[in-house]
């Protein structure tokens, strides 16, 4: 198993709960960004930086993504290719993506795009605070202790 992160938009207040979590259980963890993102020199974790372009870490992280990886994204879209591929996807609010949800949470993220685009929802998440960081961090953990019982 190894953990890959969709790290365009990966909020730096989750970063350091991650990195805990992946050093005490020694998870390979790849950051996937289309320019380089600080990542500290420590074991298991590393960079990747794909070329400039719509998509190319999401099509990056699919590709390498295999089935019971960790992926954590904030991307829809992405979280359902990586269900597909037999993987579960992490929101940095703390939701598992996986086969029981996925496909509720992308027809709800697909009218949501449709009511902003028409102009009828305007705005988008709250800021990352202590609640959130809980959360993702409760989230983690819940995929990990799952994983160990396996």
């Amino acid at each position: 198993m190894k953990i890959l992160v969709d790290a365009d938009a990966f909020p730096n207040a989750l970063k350091e709960v991650l990195l805990r979590a992946v050093l005490k259980r020694q998870i390979p963890t790849l950051f996937i960004a289309n320019k380089n993102i600080f990542i500290p020199n420590v074991p298991y974790v590393s960079m990747h930086v794909v070329p400039q372009g719509p998509d190319e870490a999401d099509h990056r992280i699919a590709e390498l993504c295999e089935p019971q990886d960790l992926v954590i994204t904030a991307d829809i879209p992405l979280a359902d290719r990586i269900v597909t591929i037999g993987a579960i996807a992490l929101d940095p609010r703390g939701t598992i993506y996986d086969e029981n949800n996925i496909k509720h949470l992308l027809a709800m993220r697909n009218l949501m795009e449709e009511l902003r685009n028409s102009g009828e929802i305007t705005g988008g998440p709250a800021a990352i605070g202590a609640k959130t960081v809980r959360e993702f961090a409760d989230g983690l953990n819940k995929f990990l202790s799952r994983k160990k019982s396996h």
